[in-house]
């Protein structure tokens, strides 16, 4: 006998909420992500901001200014680093050749080579319109990942009672302690993570000019922006460097192996133990996972947000949605 499958309206309605509600997000993507990196710039700046405040600065000021802070330091580094950063990796560039020639690889990378540059300059209008538009609209997006930090930062101390005013004094109770603990985790974990960059790419500048590495600059920032990928960064970080020292010589090539792998030593019993040992840490395995992930979904930004996004979600069930679930 054939079976009477009944769909109750309710389920309908159901339905549909749901499905407007995945469309609603998707459509709104790109704002959920600039609000979680505000989020996560707010977890590194609070800190800072409530120190400020224990000094009798209103909120408001202390983020004016930690804002204006920031923003003289980044722009005391642009003016000091792009210009060398721009010159050497053109030095890269322009003797890559000499270098593979020195190697004996001269032949196969050379054609290759030349045939990239000419599908480069061929494409040349199309990337230079494609670049504009992209630094436009990656401009745009700083502005608002900076204003929506901005307020959540001023308005950091009045969440509390804001969400009870909203939700109920228990429900904004537990959302404030979860917010607390997220703040701790993740903020301790993106300023650990930004410290060790830095540490390790001026490990690897002072090495590398010692050794009289050409181009240690980008090397070296390459390094440290490789630093957030675990076991993989900082091999892929290493090559170029002992590509050019052994393109100058035997001796170099060995040591500037030798080099990244003392660096990446210090890193792993030194580094990673001293800056790290306070912050949340993320298996190297479930991090590769996340990256590529993020990656896969939102470009760099989903790279950037990979494992805070992971770490947020991990808090969530170990914290709050597993215990109500035993």
């Amino acid at each position: 006998m054939p079976r009477k499958i009944e769909i109750s309206h309710k389920t309908i309605i159901f339905t549909i909420l749901v499905l407007l509600g995945l469309w609603f997000f998707y459509v709104i993507k790109d704002i959920i992500l600039e609000f979680f990196m505000a989020l996560l710039f707010m977890t590194i700046l609070n800190p800072l901001v409530t120190k400020l405040t224990k000094y009798k600065f209103p909120r408001t000021v202390s983020v004016i200014l930690i804002y204006l802070f920031l923003f003289i330091i980044i722009g005391f580094a642009i003016s000091a680093i792009i210009p060398p950063l721009i010159e050497q990796t053109s030095s890269i560039v322009n003797n890559l050749p000499s270098y593979l020639s020195r190697l004996g690889i001269s032949s196969f990378f050379s054609e290759q080579l030349l045939q990239q540059t000419i599908s480069l300059l061929a494409t040349l209008p199309q990337k230079v319109a494609k670049i504009t538009v992209s630094i436009f609209s990656n401009l745009l997006s700083l502005v608002t990942i900076l204003v929506f930090a901005f307020y959540l930062l001023s308005e950091r101390n009045k969440l509390g009672s804001q969400l009870s005013s909203i939700l109920g004094q228990s429900k904004g109770v537990e959302i404030i302690k979860f917010v607390d603990l997220l703040e701790s985790k993740l903020g301790g974990w993106a300023r650990g993570q930004l410290t060790l960059m830095i540490v390790v790419g001026t490990a690897n500048y002072i090495g590398l000019s010692l050794l009289g590495i050409p181009s240690a600059l980008p090397l070296a920032i390459l390094a440290g922006l490789l630093e957030i990928v675990p076991y993989i960064g900082p091999i892929i970080a290493a090559i170029p460097a002992v590509i050019l020292g052994f393109g100058i010589s035997t001796f170099l090539g060995i040591a500037t192996a030798s080099l990244a792998f003392i660096i990446q030593q210090l890193e792993n019993y030194v580094f990673v133990p001293g800056i790290m040992r306070k912050a949340a840490g993320v298996n190297p395995i479930i991090t590769l996972f996340a990256l590529a992930i993020g990656f896969r979904l939102a470009g760099v930004a989903g790279l950037l947000i990979s494992v805070p996004v992971f770490m947020t979600l991990r808090l969530y069930f170990s914290e709050y949605l597993l215990p109500k679930l035993r």
